[in-house]
């Protein structure tokens, strides 16, 4: 049986990294994290790093702003995975560099985790964000870099305990806001599965230089849809007011930035369709769900469950 690829977490304390961190432990690779002297002392972050620590993840003191110790970090492994939050996306060209430099890995993933950046239809801010996250695939590619595009479409945590009501805290008992016609399909995915496949992809030939989506049929729903199932969790209809696409536009030139960005990525994922409006090309990507049949993934309607 072939070796499991060394593996090199940058960015993995933050919002996907954690996941992709410890299901890269459990599957039994050998999994490094580059770590920030700030990071080690952070009480916030104690119980993550110890957590890590147990599950036999290998720190690496290093920051993405210093060459050299980014340099030294990725010669240690065949793989590297950068989950860096949006601040970062454009300063994964520091990690490209230090990539060529090192001559040594087999595959990168950037920070993507998200809608196909190449195939999107959105405003700002999220157009601004999605074309900065297309300049690194352009740069990746430019210098030849092995790669692997990780597109995981919705992040359940994101949408679903609020039910894609932007400023709700808990899924809605009374009124919904639907975006859009209602019609439109969106791909839900739950963390600990995104993380899953991830590494699931780090090792199969059928993933190099590929976009991967994770796409699992039974996590593809419209607005419609996700409401239909909620109402029937709590045996109640919902009044709906409907957010057409001149309206979100409208919302999305006069909200503050917190909302504005929320507004902008809603925008889209509901009204344009962006994870749905094409067709998944043998030339380009490949599925993870028919990739990985074994991989039981959690299904939008097990996970409204925790909120009822």
């Amino acid at each position: 049986m072939a070796e499991k690829s060394k593996i090199l977490l940058i960015g993995g304390t933050g919002y996907i990294g954690k996941f992709i961190v410890e299901a890269s432990a459990k599957s039994g690779h050998p999994t490094y994290l580059l770590v920030r002297e700030s990071t080690l002392s952070n009480p916030s972050k104690s119980s993550m790093l110890d957590s890590f620590k147990n599950a036999g993840v290998t720190f690496i003191t290093g920051d993405l702003y210093d060459h050299e110790s980014l340099v030294k970090a990725i010669k240690q492994v065949d793989v590297v995975i950068s989950t860096v939050g949006p601040p970062q996306f454009g300063d994964q060209v520091k990690i490209i560099a230090a990539i060529k430099e090192s001559g040594n890995v087999k595959k990168f993933y950037p920070s993507e985790f998200g809608n196909d950046v190449d195939r999107t239809h959105a405003m700002d801010p999220a157009k601004t964000a999605f074309a900065t996250k297309a300049q690194i695939r352009r740069a990746i590619e430019a210098e030849g870099i092995p790669h692997t595009y990780l597109v995981n479409n919705c992040f359940n945590g994101f949408f679903l305990p609020r039910l894609a009501q932007p400023d709700a805290t808990a899924p809605p008992r009374d009124k919904v806001v639907i975006f859009g016609d209602g019609d439109t399909k969106a791909v839900f995915n739950e963390e600990h599965d995104i993380a899953t496949y991830t590494i699931k992809t780090v090792d199969d030939p059928r993933t190099l230089n590929k976009i991967v989506y994770i796409k699992p049929s039974c996590n593809i729903y419209s607005f419609h849809d996700l409401v239909s199932l909620w109402e029937k969790k709590i045996g109640k209809t919902l009044e709906k007011v409907y957010m057409y696409e001149d309206q979100v536009l409208n919302n999305l030139e006069e909200s503050p930035a917190p909302l504005k960005k929320i507004l902008s990525i809603w925008h889209s994922v509901f009204v344009k369709g962006d994870q749905t409006n094409f067709e998944i090309e043998p030339l380009f990507g490949v599925e993870a769900s028919a990739l990985y049949p074994d991989v039981i993934c959690t299904t939008v309607d097990e996970y409204l469950n925790r909120f009822i």
